[in-house]
């Protein structure tokens, strides 16, 4: 996981221009169901209109991924384990 948090903060740092980073980030946070969520800021980015396939990956109850892009914001949930998943969906269409 380590890789793929030197990755996401990368791509943060990347985006602060002394302006976006006052209005726009990068936000974790969990679901009671229980699993996590992100939400990532692409105003003022060069991802901002780029294409996305929504990811929907349903293994079971607790081993989930659904991926989106709504409001120019990428947007994902996951089951417990899929922390790193719901990140590397991102950081992976970033990098096609």
């Amino acid at each position: 996981m380590t890789r793929t948090l030197d990755r996401i903060m990368a791509w943060y740092s990347d985006q602060c221009n002394d302006d976006w980073e006052h209005s726009y980030g990068v936000k974790i946070d969990t679901l009671d169901n229980p699993g996590w969520s992100i939400e990532i800021d692409l105003e003022e980015t060069n991802y901002a209109n780029k294409d996305f396939s929504i990811i929907d990956i349903q293994r079971n109850d607790r081993d989930w991924v659904y991926c989106d892009i709504r409001d120019r914001k990428f947007k994902g949930a996951g089951g417990i384990g899929n922390l790193e998943e719901l990140l590397l969906s991102f950081l992976n269409w970033v990098d096609e």
